[in-house]
């Protein structure tokens, strides 16, 4: 099972890579950035879209037919439009979600932001957000994206994921510890 997900996601990043190279070649990274967030926007909340997607039992036929109306309709650019009909011939269509958002990385790496998970144990607001945003910005010399969330079994403070880099002030987290430490003695 590790190695199907090692797979894809190796697989998911390559076809991104190529896009990205591809889209900057053709000076139109912005543009297909905004095509591939238009088209997550529909796969996100359209489970019949993401559904036929990723049902193998549909034709490439059908397949292509749909990504060209979809892409006439949204004006997708012909590199963006391209690249889709690859992905069907190719039969990678189905990592469509994930090659999109390896294509959002490569972009917000190349633009100089981070991307980064932020949950705290009660709703912040616009300003707190705003707050702590510009003080990890500030503190890692980078843009950041939060992805947001609330997760009130953390009982208080707030767990922030970089890359990497994890930090957790969460009073979940420090009864884990002393847990650990009675269990030591």
């Amino acid at each position: 099972m590790s190695s199907n997900k090692s797979f894809s996601l190796e697989t998911s990043s390559r076809y991104a890579r190529a896009l990205f190279d591809l889209s900057e070649e053709n000076n139109e990274l912005e543009t297909v950035e905004k095509n591939i967030v238009d088209l997550q926007k529909i796969y996100n909340t359209n489970k019949g879209f993401e559904y036929f997607i990723k049902n193998p039992t549909q034709s490439k036929n059908n397949h292509i037919n749909v990504i060209n109306k979809i892409s006439q309709l949204m004006e997708f650019s012909k590199t963006f439009r391209d690249f889709l009909s690859v992905l069907v011939v190719k039969k990678r269509i189905f990592f469509l979600s994930k090659i999109l958002k390896s294509f959002l990385k490569l972009s917000s790496i190349k633009k100089g932001k981070l991307s980064a998970t932020l949950i705290s144990s009660k709703d912040l607001s616009a300003e707190e957000l705003k707050n702590i945003n510009t003080e990890l910005s500030k503190s890692i010399g980078s843009k950041i994206n939060f992805d947001y969330k609330v997760d009130q079994e953390l009982i208080g403070g707030f767990k922030i994921q970089i890359g990497s880099l994890m930090i957790d002030t969460s009073i979940k987290n420090k009864l884990k510890k002393y847990q650990q430490l009675m269990m030591e003695r």
